[in-house]
């Protein structure tokens, strides 16, 4: 298995050489973690952004086993994270969930208008200056994102009512589970709730 992995790594960019290798010190000190269950232990969930600066691991005190944590771009309450939640509930026991937006979000920096315009005419990079969002080059682009609802906001409070609101009105949605709104500081690691958007997701029965 080793000479395998060796010879792939050959033909294979630095980071996926650095994932590759990782994992194998990882499975080195795996341990007895094939024995997890599938429910998690601590059995709640956590809705939270793809930001790389975000490790609801240790913002959270997670381990291996405990939560469910699910991200996207926003940490959005978007069709597919509900049904994240729906099942993380209905078949594998979650009981509270957490909304967790953050500050310096991405998702603020921008409009659906404006990445449609720029997928409309590259698919490469965007980058962004004094003067906006802009493509480095125009070629090969596509109109198909005038089909997807992006998620963006301004005003990060008010996403984090929004989408607790979301959830807890969603007929899929259990009643009885409690639903707590929060951001992240991304410059102190602290969590702030948003009280409106817990006063929100309360019980219902």
């Amino acid at each position: 298995m080793s000479n395998t992995i060796d010879e792939l790594q050959k033909v294979k960019t630095r980071v996926h050489q650095q994932v590759l290798a990782a994992n194998q010190e990882y499975v080195k000190h795996f341990g007895d973690k094939s024995k997890l269950t599938i429910p998690p232990a601590r059995r709640f969930a956590i809705l939270t952004c793809m930001d790389a600066r975000l490790d609801p691991a240790k913002y959270a005190g997670l381990a291996e086993g405990d939560a469910h944590v699910i991200r996207n771009a926003g940490g959005r309450a978007s069709d597919d994270a509900i049904r994240s939640l729906v099942i993380s509930h209905k078949l594998l026991g979650t009981k509270e969930w957490f909304v967790i937006h953050h500050t310096d979000c991405g998702m603020a920096l921008f409009t659906d208008e404006i990445i449609r315009d720029l997928l409309a005419k590259s698919l490469k990079t965007a980058t962004v200056d004094e003067n906006g969002w802009r493509n480095t080059e125009e070629s090969g682009g596509s109109n198909e994102a005038n089909h997807i609802a992006f998620l963006t906001f301004k005003n990060l409070e008010a996403s984090v009512i929004e989408d607790v609101q979301r959830i807890r009105q969603h007929p899929l949605v259990s009643k009885s589970i409690p639903i707590y709104g929060y951001i992240y500081y991304v410059h102190s690691g602290k969590l702030i709730e948003v009280p409106e958007a817990t006063h929100a997701g309360e019980v219902l029965i």
